[in-house]
């Protein structure tokens, strides 16, 4: 845990999240800028800050997490989907806490 880290509240539950998974090693919730009609994200709860910072014991955690997004995608509707893993502030992350985005479905509707 790092204690200036959003997702790291989130995994606390000291910031709320629309959760739509969570069990001993990730959490999943709905993006709140979404990027598709669906978009959330698989966020370990471990604090690792960005795909460049993982190595080989992290690899159970990292094919746990992708094996998830097909899972996660198929309950939340999406037939097809796409993922992003931003690495590092040139890669454009934003947060600096692994994270994969997971979208589909479309545009945003205008009421999200």
């Amino acid at each position: 845990m790092s204690a200036d880290c959003i997702f790291c509240k989130i995994v606390s539950g000291a910031i709320p999240a629309k959760k739509i998974y969570e069990d001993d090693d990730v959490i999943a919730f709905n993006d709140i800028k979404p990027m598709a009609k669906i978009h959330f994200m698989i966020v370990p709860k471990l604090h690792v800050e960005s795909l460049k910072d993982c190595d080989v014991t992290h690899q159970a955690l990292l094919g746990k997490m992708l094996l998830l997004v097909p899972k996660l995608a198929q309950e939340q509707g999406l037939a097809g989907f796409k993922t992003l893993i931003n690495t590092g502030r040139e890669g454009g992350q934003e947060v600096f806490h692994l994270h994969i985005h997971v979208f589909g479905g479309g545009l945003p509707s205008a009421n999200t």
